[in-house]
């Protein structure tokens, strides 16, 4: 009986401590930069100073490419900062547990804003972008996570990914170290696609024990499934995040479980507690992945696109690999 975890690192091209500044390499370019996001065209008079990342996968962009000293403040870890990029995440204000209000956003005096999850802008949390705005303060958002889904891109691939990856160090501008870490990524792509085997079903488990939340179509899961030619257990739900029932998983039956580790200390939330719930439920106890060990966990955040995102997709390979030796 095997389950797999495995760790993968970012360790080429030097992205291990993220693409600080080299050799030859052009200091930040003073022009201004003008970007849509989600609908909101945006001025950036400048490369930014005092940028604020709200989340982790906006935070870990930022520190990739090298740019922690040019950030004013980060909120809502959801999961340990990658290790090759803790130096910089330890030199970063953490401005709140979750999310900052308006008012400390703009006590930390940013230039520009950048998050990849919607929720970072409710009223209750950093507020509208289009306020933000109107106070000089540039406010991206992650074209997989626009308030109007039909100004961003209806699914999430690595093509968009590693496009914003782009955006974002030409915004800053880094556009060579936004061209060397995507450079790494599409080389670690490469050597990923199609590893998997054609006909295996893989059920990406997030959260939830009575009612368990699990990838659909559109999401990060779904891109990584066709990627390495395996099958998503419920790629024919149209959301991304559908809620699923125990009996419906049972009848689909998955080859593969991938849990996500998620560290909210939420009942069904880290790896090991979902493993002890399929263990012990008279329903999941029952599923050939679960009576054969055939989990492969990873984070909770690389269930998002990021600069985990590849990670992910190298962790679930992997574990193929080793589960079918």
């Amino acid at each position: 009986m095997k389950t797999v975890v495995i760790s993968v690192l970012l360790v080429t091209l030097g992205v291990t401590a993220g693409c600080a500044r080299t050799e030859g390499e052009a200091a930040p370019a003073a022009s201004a930069a003008t970007v849509t996001s989600c609908g909101l065209p945006l001025t950036v008079p400048a490369p930014p100073r005092r940028a604020l990342a709200l989340e982790q996968n906006a935070t870990e962009i930022l520190l990739t490419l090298g740019l922690a000293d040019r950030m004013a403040g980060t909120s809502y870890q959801t999961d340990p900062v990658l290790p090759e990029l803790k130096a910089g995440y330890d030199a970063v204000p953490v401005l709140a547990k979750l999310y900052p209000n308006r008012e400390t956003v703009l006590q930390a005096k940013p230039d520009f804003v950048y998050s990849t999850f919607t929720s970072a802008y409710a009223t209750d949390a950093a507020g509208p972008r289009a306020d933000l705005g109107r106070l000089n303060v540039p406010a991206y958002l992650s074209r997989f996570a626009c308030e109007d889904p039909a100004t961003g891109e209806a699914a999430v691939s690595f093509d968009g990914i590693l496009a914003e990856i782009e955006e974002i160090a030409g915004i800053f501008g880094v556009p060579d170290r936004g061209a060397r870490v995507v450079a790494d990524q599409r080389a670690r792509l490469a050597a990923t696609a199609g590893a998997g085997t054609a006909g295996t079903s893989v059920l990406w488990y997030y959260s939830g024990t009575s009612t368990p939340y699990v990838a659909g179509q559109r999401g990060l899961p779904a891109a990584i499934s066709a990627h390495l030619g395996v099958t998503n257990a419920y790629g024919d739900a149209t959301q991304p995040w559908p809620a699923g029932s125990w009996e419906e998983i049972a009848q689909r039956n998955p080859d593969v479980i991938v849990l996500a580790d998620l560290t909210r200390g939420g009942d069904g939330d880290s790896a090991q507690s979902k493993k002890d719930f399929l263990r012990a439920n008279a329903v999941t106890r029952e599923l050939d992945a679960v009576k054969n060990d055939r989990f492969v966990t990873v984070s909770g955040s690389s269930m998002d696109p990021s600069v985990r995102s590849i990670t992910a997709a190298e962790q679930l390979a992997a574990g193929l690999k080793e589960l079918t030796r």
